[in-house]
């Protein structure tokens, strides 16, 4: 923000609290004052050795060094006494207006004031160069940009334009004007369009949509006539824009603040410029955004934004390219697969994954060591996926025992459901707000999920609650996320993916498609479907209890050997788990406990 009212109102403080402290300064440099009635008996008895008049004011020195301060009435009566004894006479004219006045203050601040205001009008309060001094030539091509190769392709055409603009006019075409980068965040957005002015090697311009939005309306229009002025000025050349949608949000949208005429001018005027090339001037503007269905649809319309460009997360492909980007940079031990850690990092972005790789160097800095290894970005990985160990933290036996076997129970479920993710490690180590964490890796990436698959993750997700009940015949908070995990996956299935027998195939909620998925959640059925509903959602939970009950409870034997294994050593990985579970010592004990227990029943 500019000079503002908020401004104005800190140098009003400023100039009070000079005020008082001059004010104070005064106080401790006055002399103590006395009443004149004293001042004459001291003159009368002859112990004032001096004084010093200013006016009616009389400074005196008396016999003893002790100076003080007094009113005279009448100082020619007091001069004659004076003179009578011969004492020191010092005088000095009465002091004029200071220069810290109230009057003199307002008149400094005010001209202070019309100064600020005539600089900001005139280059920076409205233009603002300083934002939009563009960058001649970005060292960033293609090649620092990995893991995104379709949204690289989309992309190559426009570099070509901007080198060599005459193999498309010729032809009669255009480029298109605007490029919008659409994608969550973190997935190399702003890096994406770095590279298109790098390899282009045209002027790149950069601003944030929140750069163009001010309380004072008018401002944001004019940055960005001013930012299209100057761009036209170094045609060839490439304008980008963060965050759009800080800007470009749809014109008189539910639920918008204050500051909102301001806004829309500042997208009338942005809408206005995009239109207004001529057929000479070579400008792409891109834009980047995570919230693309906010966006205003004039600005998507053909002759705009009319090339949207969806950056996903990578896949393992891209994840490995992105990772081996990244270790150029970095000192790697021989031991570090990349493609191992590309298989392990599912949904990592590219900011993630750069974020890893950076941690893995503090790991292994840490522990003084001359290059990075494997161990270093497990622990890194660890640190991210689940949180810092809480190593200070006190936990009771009972309490690790609980965890243990929770834990267990999850890893169990897992490793014997043919559709479940594989465990990748098991700890009982707390970290971030969990006692303790079971985690699981799929082999491949996913992109859609079978009704046999949600089950399974279901299933695992109560394996935890499950095993304390067998074991301990009691609940914990412990379960509280695995619960609330399961039940949107339930609620999904019935709602949103049509997986229920009873309902049919039909959605009966509309959900936000943004990629944040922050939107809201329209009903659209009645009341008796809502009753159907919620009886849907609770079999799919109970079907799954039971079915994770009698697994756990048939592999008892294994549920405590692991639960042991894991009080030993706090934390195991895949291989022991298998070990484990191929034990034949243990599948003996677990079916002798199994013909021993006797059958539990289920509500129905």
């Amino acid at each position: 923000m500019n000079f503002s009212f908020r401004n104005f109102l800190i140098l009003i403080l400023v100039a009070v609290a000079v005020l008082i402290a001059v004010d104070f300064w005064k106080a401790e440099k006055k002399l103590p004052e006395v009443d004149y009635s004293t001042f004459m008996a001291q003159l009368n008895d002859k112990e004032i050795t001096k004084v010093a008049i200013e006016g009616g004011i009389i400074e005196a020195t008396d016999k003893f060094d002790r100076q003080y301060q007094t009113f005279a009435p009448d100082v020619k009566t007091v001069l004659e006494k004076l003179e009578k004894q011969n004492i020191s006479i010092s005088t000095r004219p009465p002091k004029g207006t200071s220069i810290f006045s109230p009057f003199l203050l307002i008149i400094v601040l005010g001209g202070w004031m019309y100064f600020l205001m005539r600089q900001q009008k005139g280059s920076g309060f409205a233009k603002n160069n300083a934002l939009i001094t563009p960058t001649k030539k970005l060292d960033i091509t293609f090649e620092d940009v990995a893991g995104i190769p379709e949204a690289k392709e989309e992309l190559v055409e426009t570099v070509e334009f901007l080198k060599n603009s005459s193999k498309f006019t010729k032809l009669g075409g255009h480029i298109p004007k605007g490029v919008l980068l659409q994608g969550p965040p973190g997935t190399g957005k702003t890096l994406l369009a770095k590279a298109i002015a790098g390899e282009a090697g045209v002027p790149f311009y950069s601003m944030s949509g929140s750069d163009f939005v001010e309380m004072f309306v008018g401002v944001g229009a004019s940055r960005v006539r001013n930012l299209f002025d100057q761009a036209k000025k170094s045609a060839p050349c490439i304008i980008f824009i963060d965050e759009i949608d800080a800007v470009g949000r749809s014109r008189g949208a539910a639920g918008a603040q204050g500051g909102q005429d301001e806004r829309e001018q500042t997208l009338n005027a942005l809408l206005v410029e995009m239109d207004g090339f001529k057929s000479g001037e070579t400008v792409i503007i891109v834009a980047a955004t995570n919230r693309p269905d906010v966006l205003d649809p004039a600005l998507l319309r053909p002759g705009r934004f009319d090339r949207q460009v969806n950056i996903l997360p990578p896949d393992v492909k891209g994840r490995q390219k992105i990772l081996e980007v990244h270790a150029k940079k970095l000192i790697m031990g021989n031991d570090v697969a990349l493609v191992k850690v590309a298989k392990s990092t599912p949904g990592f972005t590219g900011a993630e994954l750069a974020n890893l790789m950076n941690e893995s160097a503090l790991m292994a800095a840490r522990k003084n060591k001359n290059f990075i290894e494997t161990v270093d970005i497990e622990e890194a990985k660890d640190r991210i996926l689940m949180g810092a160990e809480r190593k200070g933290m006190v936990i009771t036996e009972q309490e690790r025992k609980v965890t243990a076997y929770h834990e267990a129970g999850h890893a169990i479920v897992a490793e014997l459901l043919p559709d479940a993710d594989p465990v990748h490690k098991i700890t009982i180590i707390p970290r971030g707000r969990a006692m303790g964490v079971t985690q699981q890796i799929p082999l491949d990436d996913r992109h859609s999920y079978s009704r046999e698959y949600l089950r399974s993750r279901i299933m695992t997700l109560l394996g935890g609650r499950t095993a304390e009940e067998i074991i301990f015949n009691q609940f914990t908070t412990g379960a509280s996320s695995d619960l609330q995990s399961a039940t949107e996956i339930a609620t999904k299935m019935i709602c949103e993916w049509g997986m229920s027998d009873l309902l049919g195939p039909r959605a009966y909620v509309v959900a936000d498609q943004s990629f944040l998925q922050t939107g809201t959640v329209k009903r659209s059925y009645s009341e008796e479907t809502a009753r159907a509903i919620d009886m849907e959602i609770n079999k799919i939970i109970e079907d799954c209890y039971q079915e994770t009950m009698i697994i756990l409870e048939g592999k008892i034997g294994f549920l405590h050997k692991l639960a042991e294994t894991l009080l030993l050593s706090e934390t195991i990985n895949a291989e022991e788990v298998n070990i484990i579970l191929k034990c034949k010592e243990i599948s003996r004990l677990n079916e002798e406990m199994l013909r021993g227990r006797q059958q539990r029943t289920y509500p129905t």
